[in-house]
């Protein structure tokens, strides 16, 4: 397998754009932990990611975004929810709190297990957002390890069997956070799943209890 490695230093953005687009996968620093990822307009190239990973195809991957504006493509902000939903992007993206929302027929059903829904997030580290809007502003992406195995917080973490299983790599040292994302589900009725960088009370702080008993 052919192999492109870069550096924070020398990363060729424009280069890895050519590679993701033609099916090959990327193992990539975020702010949370190392992800792999994968064009999203080639099942070939999101059934590479499970492959890698040895994961279930039940288990969704979710969708980084280099922009608030390319949640439109994939996913409907329901109103019910808009306000809430609005003011956690305001405070928390970039950053790390994956948001779940209902998703558009588009989004391949091979990524989210044949869901409704869909996991999006916008990460706050400048190398992420350069590669995924070179992807096309939409990146599927899981974290860069064999499921099961420690979550990668740094390049030095990732395990030389998971990073032959790609063809880009990109070493931008350590994740700022280190952790894995906070995910709450925003579809319906609030839900926390995950509690991961941030906190389910800086959450409720911004969008009220999410019991649905309002903060006064």
């Amino acid at each position: 397998m052919n192999k492109t490695k870069y550096t924070s230093f020398n990363v060729d953005y424009d280069k890895i754009g050519e590679l993701l687009k033609e099916g090959n996968l990327i193992i990539y620093p975020t702010d949370t932990v190392y992800g792999v990822g994968g064009i999203i307009d080639s099942d070939e190239a999101i059934t590479k990611i499970y492959k890698a990973k040895e994961r279930s195809f039940k288990s969704p991957l979710i969708v980084l975004v280099s922009d608030v504006s390319k949640i439109e493509k994939i996913a409907y902000i329901e109103e019910k929810n808009k306000e809430k939903i609005e003011k956690l992007m305001k405070e928390f993206w970039p950053g790390g709190l994956t948001i779940i929302l209902n998703k558009k027929n588009n989004v391949p059903d091979i990524m989210v297990s044949d869901g409704k829904t869909v996991g999006i997030r916008m990460p706050d580290l400048d190398i992420s957002l350069k590669i995924i809007e070179k992807a096309g502003g939409l990146l599927p992406t899981t974290s860069a390890n064999i499921s099961g195995e420690t979550t990668p917080r740094s390049y030095d973490e990732l395990s030389e069997s998971f990073k032959e299983r790609v063809e880009i790599l990109v070493d931008g040292g350590k994740c700022p956070i280190g952790n894995a994302s906070t995910i709450i589900d925003m579809s319906d009725k609030p839900k926390i799943l995950r509690v991961g960088a941030i906190s389910i009370e800086d959450i409720e702080k911004v969008i009220g209890k999410i019991n649905g008993e309002e903060i006064n």
